[in-house]
């Protein structure tokens, strides 16, 4: 309820900085009392309201009070950001909040849903028939729960360690978490928070990614922690961009891909050192690439089927390879 009341106010005060813009733009010289008057809130507010307009949008230096007319006025032409921002814009605004549909059930979601709703209200573009024209399918979703997404987001800007409870992926049992939060990574309609697990490996601590929706009683503690320079997830994926995983190891991957999955390996760059070799007389394509996310990895490579077929390094294949004969043993009954 806390969230929706500051969604509610953002939005309220967004629509009376425009109004109070557009009538000192207008050169009539509004006051306080006017301008509160007009939009039914508290002289105070106006006076907040005013202080915002100069500090956060720039009309320090230009928005002025006359004495004489006894009202504010621009002492030259002056356009909020708001204001400049084209209907092109706000198209393309929309059709990145719908990429964020997948996180309809999230406070990044709602965010920025409210100030891209506002602008395209703003420029009665807000049903505009060409922003459906352009959509995102439906894709799983998760709901997070504000108070734990809030507890991360206040732990890493104060650099905070936080505590909880979590059941993990491979462990359904309850563990006790102290984490120093670095990133919060989204993916799949998935939260993650990347940080240092100072419980890990039996208390001598380690790097993890936790799952935000399996969290459990988070709390900020009032240690706090030095962010280290290098806290980037990124850095951690060996060249690999297979998502919210990593492992300690940077792998040399050579994978076969067969048929239609011969195209489809090259639409996307799945490592920043990926080559690709072609065979069109066996019709084969071979990929070589590294990463450090093995799981990640072996997940894309069965979700091909029969299309494709990993080839080194000979651990990973013979992790394939009990992976295929597990499935094919359910198949058979």
């Amino acid at each position: 309820m806390k969230n929706q009341k500051r969604h509610l106010d953002n939005h309220l005060m967004l629509e009376r900085l425009c109004k109070i813009h557009a009538k000192i733009k207008s050169g009539c010289y509004p006051n306080c009392q006017q301008l509160a008057y007009d939009n039914e809130v508290s002289i105070a507010t106006i006076n907040r309201d005013i202080e915002f307009l100069r500090d956060r949008f720039g009309a320090s230096d230009i928005l002025e009070y006359d004495a004489v007319h006894r009202g504010y006025y621009y002492k030259k032409d002056f356009e909020m950001p708001l204001n400049m921002i084209s209907s092109k814009d706000i198209v393309f605004l929309s059709l990145a909040k719908q990429l964020l549909a997948q996180y309809e059930c999230s406070p990044v979601h709602k965010e920025i849903s409210s100030i891209i709703n506002f602008l395209s209200e703003s420029r009665g573009l807000a049903s505009s028939d060409f922003i459906k024209r352009i959509a995102i399918p439906p894709l799983p979703k998760t709901t997070v729960n504000e108070e734990v997404w809030n507890a991360v987001i206040k732990a890493m800007q104060e650099n905070k360690v936080l505590k909880f409870d979590y059941n993990g992926r491979w462990n359904t049992s309850t563990t006790h978490r102290i984490l120093r939060p670095y990133q919060v990574l989204l993916q799949d309609g998935l939260h993650f928070v990347f940080g240092y697990d100072q419980s890990a490996n039996g208390g001598k601590g380690g790097e993890r990614l936790f799952n935000l929706s399996r969290m459990k009683n988070v709390a900020n503690t009032s240690k706090t922690f030095k962010l280290p320079k290098d806290f980037d997830y990124a850095s951690r994926c060996g060249g690999g961009r297979f998502g919210a995983f990593s492992e300690a190891e940077k792998v040399q991957y050579e994978i076969e891909f067969y048929d239609d999955a011969r195209q489809y390996a090259k639409d996307c760059v799945w490592a920043d050192d990926q080559e690709f070799e072609d065979f069109d007389e066996d019709c084969v394509t071979v990929m070589r690439f590294s990463s450090s996310q093995a799981t990640r990895v072996l997940e894309w490579i069965l979700s091909q089927g029969v299309n494709a077929k990993p080839i080194a390094p000979a651990n990973f294949v013979e992790r394939w390879k009990k992976e295929v004969l597990g499935m094919a043993k359910y198949a058979r009954g």
